[in-house]
């Protein structure tokens, strides 16, 4: 089976341990390239045409309002053929109890129809959310597999969780 992993994050002023915090690198992108470098596969970062703000108040606030809006992300082109996967790993910051819009567009463009779906999302205590379910409602033709939520606090030590999640994947 062939497995690509695609994900989203921000990097800036981060929400973590309860104050904001600055990053160099999104805590998504963390565990993405942890999670292709254990599957010797290509990881793919959604970039937005239209970046979001360095601060996170701002950012929290352009996220709410497209999550309101329901609006469609323009997201710069990946290389990513559909006829080449049997298995996406989809990561995602939660953001407002889901994925942030840009997942939700990119699933609208990308054909999931008898895709394996692997989870994993960064929070800092809401856990999925709704988000899986959301996910089974856009899309109806692939398997939503069990998903990996990881506290962005503790990115650096996701290690071994990560790799007990990819257990029944390899």
């Amino acid at each position: 089976m062939k497995a690509a992993v695609v994900f989203f994050s921000r990097a800036g002023e981060n929400f973590i341990n309860g104050k904001t915090k600055k990053i160099a690198i999104g805590n998504t992108e963390v565990v993405a390239q942890k999670v292709a470098a254990l599957l010797d596969t290509e990881c793919i970062k959604l970039k937005e045409v239209e970046r979001y703000p360095e601060k996170y108040e701002e950012a929290v606030k352009r996220a709410e309002n497209e999550k309101k809006q329901l609006s469609r992300i323009t997201y710069h082109p990946i290389d990513l053929e559909r006829s080449e996967i049997d298995a996406l790993f989809l990561g995602y910051p939660n953001w407002w109890g889901s994925y942030p819009q840009i997942i939700a567009s990119f699933l609208a463009d990308f054909n999931t129809e008898g895709l394996e779906i692997y989870p994993f999302c960064t929070h800092e205590g809401s856990a999925f959310g709704h988000s899986l379910a959301d996910l089974r409602k856009q899309c109806p033709k692939a398997k939503i597999n069990g998903g990996l939520p990881i506290r962005g606090s503790r990115v650096e030590r996701s290690d071994l969780a990560i790799e007990n999640w990819l257990l029944p994947y390899k």
